[in-house]
């Protein structure tokens, strides 16, 4: 339970203002259907963290505890740091081809966006630091959907209640101490 619920709250903060959230905000008015867009984010966002879950177990299996606590505490400590740094959507998402529909142009971009963003990478960590897949990847789908499926229903209303600054710096602080927390703490 502990890896779906820190799963959940950190991609939930992370995701706060990540190109993703700017993503779904971009196809929200576009398309105007919210469900389609929303399924397709869901199942992009399971595909893509299914598939960064089992790289993070895998790595897990080779790398000895003592080896993984430092590259865990070292890359927690790394992503703090990438997380007070805003991130800004690309010209090329403005415009998603409509030839696939509204669900399978969100599917596709969401999850090509997703490809080695900050979100995707800490469920690598978080499945190499927890020994539940499925928790890990249950929890950071479901705090990627806790962060996006609002803005696409409410739009930028969600975006302007909360200021993104003090969540890029609550998600840093919580990035920082997992990794303190990793490094300080012996490897079995």
């Amino acid at each position: 339970m502990e890896a779906f619920l820190v799963s959940t709250g950190i991609v939930a903060l992370a995701e706060m203002g990540d190109k993703t959230q700017l993503l779904a905000l971009v196809l929200a008015a576009r398309f105007r259907k919210p469900w389609p867009i929303v399924l397709g984010i869901l199942v992009a966002t399971l595909a893509n963290h299914a598939l960064a879950g089992a790289l993070g177990a895998w790595v897990s299996t080779f790398i000895g505890p003592q080896t993984l606590r430092w590259i865990l505490g070292a890359s927690f400590i790394a992503m703090a740091g990438w997380m007070l740094i805003p991130d800004k959507l690309g010209d090329d998402v403005d415009k998603p081809p409509p030839r696939f529909g509204v669900f399978g142009t969100t599917l596709l971009v969401f999850f090509l966006a997703e490809m080695g963003d900050k979100t995707q990478i800490a469920t690598v960590m978080l499945a190499a630091r927890y020994e539940t897949y499925m928790g890990v990847v249950a929890g950071t789908t479901l705090g990627m959907m806790l962060a996006n499926a609002p803005v696409v229903w409410l739009g930028e209303r969600v975006t302007r209640l909360l200021p993104l600054r003090v969540v890029h710096r609550v998600s840093a602080l919580i990035f920082a101490g997992l990794g303190v927390t990793a490094l300080l703490l012996k490897a079995d």
